[in-house]
């Protein structure tokens, strides 16, 4: 799938379903917000969460203090579905529209959140350019954070296929750059009731 093709599978599911009605809705994003609690950064780190959408971890990173936030995604509609919920409390963070495959970051960050970004690029070519902006865009020492469907995890979400990960896998993935420093399970229950297995891993920039 290329990015436009990309972008209007998002620009459309987001126009089409409501907040709770995607299988990744998660009212309280505690797993994201354990895992950069254990990174120990500042709550003047630079953060950035790829792909997080309409996701409420911004407003989890708003609420303990962190007062430079980035939020990347494909779809405008996610982001102005953010953007609204925040209000006043918003304009601090900085929205981001672009495919994380082609986009040229001009700034570096203390620590890259993705939950459930990464594991859609089934292209070896998709995953390669992932890999060469996380290396432009986190700062050496950064922290990586990546959730994506554990080994056991589903095939598909939304419509379409997935790539599955074990820590071990991922960080084969992104390569010698990133060192592995903590993994975790988590199952998520959907909306629908479902159980979606994921596994968080967490990386060091080399």
């Amino acid at each position: 799938m290329n990015d436009l093709d990309r972008q209007a599978h998002w620009q459309s599911v987001y126009a089409t379903k409501a907040e709770r009605e995607v299988s990744w809705f998660q009212e309280d994003p505690a797993p994201s917000l354990d895992v950069i609690a254990e990174a120990g950064i500042s709550t003047d780190a630079r953060i950035i969460d790829v792909g997080g959408g309409a996701s409420r971890l911004v407003d989890g990173l708003l609420e303990r203090g962190f007062s430079r936030v980035a939020v990347l995604d494909l779809s405008a509609k996610a982001l102005e579905a953010a953007k609204m919920r925040l209000g006043r409390r918003g304009d601090s963070v900085a929205w981001i529209v672009a495919d994380v495959t082609t986009w040229n970051p001009s700034d570096t960050y203390d620590l890259w959140h993705d939950r459930a970004a990464f594991h859609f690029l089934t292209d070896s070519a998709d995953r390669e350019a992932y890999v060469a902006c996380l290396k432009k865009a986190v700062r050496p020492r950064g922290h990586v954070i990546i959730a994506t469907f554990a080994s056991d995890g589903p095939e598909r979400c939304s419509g379409l296929p997935i790539v599955r990960y074990d820590p071990e896998a991922l960080a084969a993935t992104l390569g010698p750059s990133f060192e592995l420093v903590a993994s975790r399970r988590h199952d998520h229950v959907t909306p629908g009731g479902n159980t979606q297995r994921f596994q968080f891993s967490r990386f060091l920039r080399v």
